[in-house]
């Protein structure tokens, strides 16, 4: 069975895609033209609970805000499942519970719990087979759904380059979708991830993170495929919020600013109040 993520990667051979956090970030990547987006769990945490991605966040926080986010649009939508939250019967009911709530795939990656950003320091990992073990529960548990999973490593931080690869490809013979090394730190890594890490592969294009920010098309050319911009619409969104609420505080007004905002007009729209408008109307609510 070809999955909705992979039908989006044989038409277009490399996508460059958005981390979304909520409802409305995810809308908007719709709403721009995106054709999939990926929850990323650094931004769950920041937005739901205030708190870093150290492993703090639970399973039934990610799955309910995949919830919320999945039903609100209509694109395919990829959800951080970080270690699956404990062993692989726990990955197994993670799967489950992912799939319910209307994801069309998920990253699962190989740290010791409590997990922590892919670019901090201080990651362990899992020994492999205990890993691989969590990939073909994850496998099981997916079926024929259309379900799409991305077996990531933080090896190569821990313990080189060789494990990292051996990893993802021990994941892809398991029946992992796509591959994703996380956090090369250069140019030459990149290039070594993506001649030797069995494709489709990840790149994590984050900000200020270790890795080198490349152009989508020079990652295509090295050899990967879904290269993933998890924190831009956070960051953007809260320099724009810090940034508009100083002028707030500071002068107590939001005069001179409009230009900075999107209009009420154009918000509703946005969030579909013409719709509801009309959907009331059908049902003679006032």
């Amino acid at each position: 069975m070809t999955t909705s993520i992979e039908k989006i990667l044989i038409e277009h051979g490399t996508v460059a895609f958005p981390g979304i956090f909520d409802t409305l970030s995810a809308r908007i990547a719709q709403q721009v033209g995106f054709q999939m987006a990926f929850v990323s769990g650094y931004s769950v945490a920041a937005t739901s609970i205030g708190e870093p991605d150290m492993g703090l966040l639970t399973q039934t926080e990610i799955v309910e805000r995949a919830r919320q986010i999945c039903g609100s649009v209509e694109i395919p939508v990829m959800v951080d499942a970080d270690t699956g939250y404990g062993n692989p019967l726990n990955v197994y009911r993670t799967i489950k519970q992912l799939i319910a709530a209307g994801a069309a795939g998920c990253f699962l990656e190989d740290q010791l719990w409590p997990k922590r950003c892919g670019h901090m320091r201080g990651k362990q990992v899992i020994e492999r087979d205990e890993y691989l073990n969590k990939i073909r529960a994850a496998v099981e548990a997916r079926g024929e759904s259309d379900f799409f999973i991305v077996a990531r490593t933080d090896a190569l931080a821990v313990v080189g380059m060789d494990e990292a690869i051996a990893r993802v490809e021990g994941a892809r013979e398991a029946g992992a979708n796509a591959s994703f090394v996380e956090a090369p730190d250069s140019e030459q890594a990149l290039q070594e991830i993506g001649r030797r890490s069995p494709g489709p592969n990840v790149a994590n294009m984050i900000e200020g993170g270790k890795t080198p920010m490349l152009p989508t098309e020079e990652l295509g050319k090295m050899g990967f495929h879904l290269i993933l911009y998890p924190l831009s619409g956070l960051y953007a969104a809260t320099k724009a919020i810090e940034t508009m609420y100083q002028k707030l505080h500071a002068d107590q007004t939001t005069l001179g600013e409009e230009h900075r905002l999107i209009s009420f007009t154009e918000f509703n729209n946005l969030i579909g109040v013409n719709e509801k408008y009309a959907q009331a109307e059908r049902f003679g609510v006032r």
